[in-house]
């Protein structure tokens, strides 16, 4: 029974997409969803495009097994990451009214820069993506025994057909939904768990208070605290998802708002499953061989069948939230920083160069569907997409957006500088914090004196 609600669940959202997708007229339509999201719809799409299978599955495993400590980059660290580009991003971003994330390092530094960054930018998506149909076939699979490849793949095509169809129009309208879904699921869940361990007062009287604070004492620590803050915290702000989300709304107080307020709503929603990975393990609960099943075990354990909907529910919706999101926006920049400057010479009808983005969903999804099925570690997946933007983007953004940074050549070396630093150290000294190595790498790169003019 469960598992046809579920399944209803998903093909409503389909259809939704797809309905959305007749308001569709042009490529800035599907890209940006015509700069006119308001407040409500904007911070819907900030948060829900955020809220994904790492904050329910990951985080909440995480926790469990590591505490406080082990969920410093998320919810932590992405919430600190909304804050800022609401605070000091979002303004300065939406005034130069560009249409991708590419364009920065075009109009800032060049198209040899455009070129880099937006090659940066598309790797950095496929960890993430395989995250969201990692999870969309563990849960199905759970619920419905049937084989993970083929729940994998069964609902990625899904995700993959309203993203294709209606682009970020459809994705906006089913973020909506979802975000809804994901808060009245969630807390429902959770005040309904709670009594059957004796309040939030008993349950924390009863976990040890190591596991639910942060010590640090030895310079290790503080930098191990450093790197998971930083890997979301700063590595997820040059990223064409937050961008795409800031332009579409429809004015620049609009985009500084909804960051903040999702934000402030991520860090607040995503706590609760953090509450449910302590409920599930006061409750000793067998979880398989797999901890990121720790959740789903409970709530099919422990709830009646009306609470497994809304949890389901929630669980699903912030699924395809984020994979729909994910999956958008490295194919802006594939068809708009790669293919359309440099393999198509003439210039392209709006309706050539849907097309061709619509082929780059398909692209990407492809190449992201191959890593899911090899790769099953949630947390691990999107940490990686994090740490790639962080070591080669962010210093650059960030130079040419405040330090009014100019030289091609300079953002060359910090992006590629910082890159390969990060690359070698993580495979030759691991325990160097590569992420942190990269990015000191990446500010000194971006340090060299600019050549000078003759």
């Amino acid at each position: 029974m469960l598992i046809l609600f579920i399944l209803i669940y998903i093909l409503v959202t389909l259809f939704i997409g797809l309905f959305s997708a007749r308001y569709l007229k042009s490529t800035s339509d599907f890209i940006v969803a015509g700069h006119r999201l308001p407040l409500s719809m904007a911070t819907a799409t900030v948060f829900a495009t955020w809220f994904g299978s790492e904050t329910l599955l990951g985080a909440s495993s995480q926790y469990a097994e590591y505490g406080l400590i082990g969920v410093i980059e998320d919810p932590f660290g992405a919430s600190l990451c909304l804050l800022l580009i609401g605070l000091f991003y979002a303004r300065p971003l939406y005034r130069m009214k560009l249409l991708t994330f590419g364009d920065f390092y075009k109009v800032t530094f060049g198209p040899k820069a455009e070129i880099v960054a937006a090659l940066f930018l598309i790797i950095s998506y496929f960890g993430w993506i395989a995250a969201q149909m990692v999870a969309m076939g563990i849960v199905v699979s759970l619920l419905s025994g049937w084989d993970l490849h083929v729940c994998i793949i069964a609902t990625s095509a899904i995700v993959i057909l309203y993203t294709y169809v209606g682009g970020m129009l459809a994705v906006s309208v089913t973020d909506f939904i979802q975000m809804i879904f994901i808060i009245i699921g969630l807390v429902i869940v959770l005040l309904f768990l709670l009594p059957e361990v004796g309040g939030i007062s008993k349950l924390f009287s009863e976990i040890p208070k190591s596991h639910y604070s942060i010590s640090l004492t030895t310079p290790r620590d503080y930098i191990s605290f450093f790197a998971a803050l930083i890997t979301l915290g700063l590595g997820s702000i040059p990223q064409q998802d937050v961008y795409q989300r800031v332009m579409a709304s429809k004015s620049e107080k609009v985009a500084v708002v909804s960051s903040i307020i999702g934000s402030v709503l991520y860090f607040t929603i995503a706590l609760i499953p953090l509450v449910l990975a302590l409920i599930a393990k006061k409750m000793n609960l067998d979880f398989g061989d797999d901890i990121q099943n720790m959740l789903p075990t409970l709530v099919l354990t422990k709830t009646p069948l009306l609470i497994q909907i809304l949890f389901f529910g929630a669980l699903i919706s912030a699924i395809m939230s984020t994979a729909s999101g994910a999956i958008l926006a490295p194919a802006v920049i594939l068809s708009e920083n790669i293919l359309k400057p440099h393999f198509f010479k003439r210039k392209l009808s709006d309706k050539k160069l849907l097309r061709i983005t619509r082929i780059s969903v398909l692209v990407v999804s492809a190449i992201a569907l191959i890593m899911a099925l090899v790769r099953r570690d949630i947390y691990e997946l999107v940490g990686e997409a994090s740490a790639i933007s962080l070591v080669s983007l962010f210093v650059p953004l960030t130079a040419g957006l405040f330090f009014k940074l100019k030289s091609e050549r300079v953002a060359l070396c910090s992006m590629l500088g910082g890159f390969a630093t990060w690359v070698i150290c993580t495979l030759l000294f691991p325990d160097s914090y590569p992420i942190v190595v990269g990015l000191l790498a990446s500010v000194l790169f971006s340090c060299f004196p600019a050549k000078k003019s003759k």
